[in-house]
């Protein structure tokens, strides 16, 4: 058995986002209810949109990772909310907090000694935890570099 420990602890830190860019709490933190549905003038999406968005897309390669009875949703449509606000404050924060427990939930799979990084998932077409990690945190930082943008043209962005 190869040690790989140190790239365990490397993928973990590139699934938290700490390094090279922001990370989704510092880019989710401090945004005002009223803004969470806005939508700037020739942009596509809200902050809204892009955190459901990015919770549906990590949950479903999360569970593509350790679920053998999975089934993804429809692509592309059933990857993003139908409206552009959230319903509430309460679904704005389930959509946090799952995001976040999902994140986590892909860096236990990471960091457990007994998951092989390297074996293919054997439901999958060739894929491997390692890869399915590397996609999470490249499609989230990803969504985080456009929530950064999206703010800043909000004017709710402290540089």
């Amino acid at each position: 058995m190869r040690d790989d420990t140190v790239l365990r602890q490397h993928l973990v830190e590139l699934l938290r986002g700490r390094d090279a860019h922001v990370n989704f709490d510092t880019v989710i933190a401090g945004l005002p209810a009223k803004l969470r549905g806005a939508k700037p003038k020739g942009l596509p999406f809200t902050p809204w949109r892009l955190l459901e968005h990015m919770r549906i897309a990590q949950w479903d390669i999360l569970e593509f990772s350790r679920n053998l009875k999975h089934v993804s949703p429809k692509f592309p449509e059933s990857y993003w909310p139908k409206g552009d606000a959230p319903p509430d404050a309460a679904a704005w924060k389930a959509s946090v907090e799952s995001f976040r427990a999902d994140l986590g939930a892909m860096q236990a799979l990471v960091e457990n000694p007994d998951t092989d990084l390297f074996a293919p998932i054997p439901h999958g077409q060739g894929q491997t935890i390692l890869r399915e990690a590397m996609l999470i945190a490249d499609h989230n930082a990803y969504h985080v570099g456009q929530l950064v943008i999206l703010r800043r043209l909000l004017g709710a962005w402290k540089a």
